[in-house]
């Protein structure tokens, strides 16, 4: 799998940094889900050390931090997720 595309479908590397508390996080997910994209999920609340990686890649300290290859979202934006994966 290269780093930034599915091998097994094409799909580009999704990557969300999250907590289980987070109404948009939850909300991200269930679209993923829905529409059969993978991802990778970092609960940032459990994981202090992923909390820190998702600050240096985004300068964002809050949730969700989404990143579609190489390209970032802040929050849940469905169009803007949607036209990142071609949806």
């Amino acid at each position: 799998m290269s780093e930034d595309t599915n091998a097994s479908n094409g799909q580009k590397e999704v990557v969300i940094y999250s907590t289980p508390t987070c109404h948009f996080c939850v909300m991200a997910k269930g679209f993923f889900d829905e529409n059969n994209i993978k991802y990778t999920d970092y609960n940032v609340q459990a994981d202090p050390a992923k909390g820190q990686e998702m600050v240096q890649r985004s300068g964002q300290m809050g949730v969700p931090v989404i990143f579609i290859g190489e390209d970032m979202i802040v929050g849940f934006d469905e169009a803007r997720i949607r036209e990142l994966l071609g949806l």
